[in-house]
């Protein structure tokens, strides 16, 4: 079974027990979240939502901050011997999916 789940604009294909990393939150370590934004459950039966799922919930267990991928920034004007090297790195919440909740429908 998988679902869909809207996070703060952001849409992520989740699976119970799959570990992803999501836009950092201010919940606490080893805390559980709960996604209300359900846009589609699938499996051995399909819901789509218009545009989401009434009552259903994804439940997740958060895990660490963890920092994402160097992106380098490198500026420079050309003919002034002006030249700039910056680096950015965004931090993110792992969070893993424990159950999917979907209404009898």
């Amino acid at each position: 079974m998988y679902a869909i789940i809207r996070d703060r604009g952001q849409q992520y294909r989740v699976e119970p027990g799959q570990t992803l990393q999501i836009a950092l939150t201010d919940a606490e370590d080893g805390s559980t979240i709960e996604f209300n934004e359900v846009l589609m459950v699938g499996g051995a039966d399909t819901f789509v939502g218009a545009p989401l799922i009434s009552g259903a919930v994804v439940k997740a267990t958060v895990g660490e901050v963890v920092k994402g991928e160097k992106i380098v920034v490198f500026r420079y004007k050309a003919k002034a011997r002006y030249r700039r090297r910056t680096g950015h790195r965004q931090k993110y919440t792992e969070i893993t999916i424990n159950d999917i909740v979907v209404p009898n429908k």
